[in-house]
């Protein structure tokens, strides 16, 4: 860990609120109830969660942070340079991204939600051999997730994900875990958005809770996510019954 701090390439995110004005942030996504309150967040050396519920903000700040890098709004490597729907907003443009003294050789930004069109671009570019040598659209979408994952990600890197588990198995998320591990012991950095207890459950990461009362560290098993999912396995008929009566 004492290596990855001294490696680490993103240290802080800053709100610079002093461009935005008191009109801004009666809209979106200045009206969000995290960004109103936030001035810096601290990001961890290793891995950082960011988790919250749908609507709350979390990969509107994933993408904030990885346009603000370089990367392409809908994904991929700092590289690609495409648009399919321009749809980001604009804060990316009110944020200072706190770096470390050293570049990162690597990245990617991957996002579900538009992961079909960066595999477009993929074929587009030619360069499938670094995905696996297959088209990941003769894949499934779990298996071109993965394929990214196993042969794109490397050593030196930062890498953003934004709701990583959405094609994933549980046994391919658990294997997600072990890659992860491999690629920061390997000098990386990760942020990532999700819903996942098992990918939140990465040991020694900061988990960053949104919320409409902010933004928050929070212990793993303080989160809903463990706590909803623990209670459903251990009391799955009762919890049924409740919610079907």
């Amino acid at each position: 860990m004492e290596l990855a701090m001294k490696e680490r390439y993103l240290h802080a995110v800053e709100l610079l609120r002093d461009q935005i004005s008191i009109a801004m942030f009666e809209k979106y996504p200045f009206s969000l109830p995290f960004i109103r309150d936030l001035h810096s967040l601290e990001i961890d050396p290793c891995v950082t969660i960011i988790i919250g519920e749908n609507g709350s903000g979390k990969s509107t700040l994933l993408e904030a942070v990885a346009v603000a890098w370089g990367f392409n709004p809908e994904g991929g490597t700092r590289h690609f340079n495409f648009s399919t729907h321009d749809s980001h907003s604009e804060l990316y443009e009110h944020i200072r991204l706190v770096k470390g003294i050293k570049m990162p050789q690597n990245g990617f930004f991957l996002r579900a939600e538009s992961f079909y069109n960066v595999a477009t671009q993929i074929d587009a570019y030619g360069v499938s051999k670094y995905y696996g040598g297959k088209s990941l659209h003769e894949q499934s979408h779990g298996e071109a997730f993965f394929a990214t994952f196993m042969n794109k990600f490397t050593g030196n890197g930062l890498y953003i994900l934004d709701e990583p588990e959405a094609a994933l198995s549980p046994m391919r998320q658990l294997a997600m875990l072990a890659r992860i591990h491999d690629l920061v012991e390997d000098k990386s950095q990760f942020i990532i958005a999700t819903h996942s207890p098992i990918i939140m459950g990465y040991p020694g990461a900061k988990i960053l809770q949104v919320s409409d009362k902010g933004i928050e560290s929070v212990e793993y098993e303080a989160t809903e996510h463990y706590m909803l999912t623990k209670q459903f396995i251990d009391k799955r008929e009762r919890m049924l019954k409740l919610l079907m009566e």
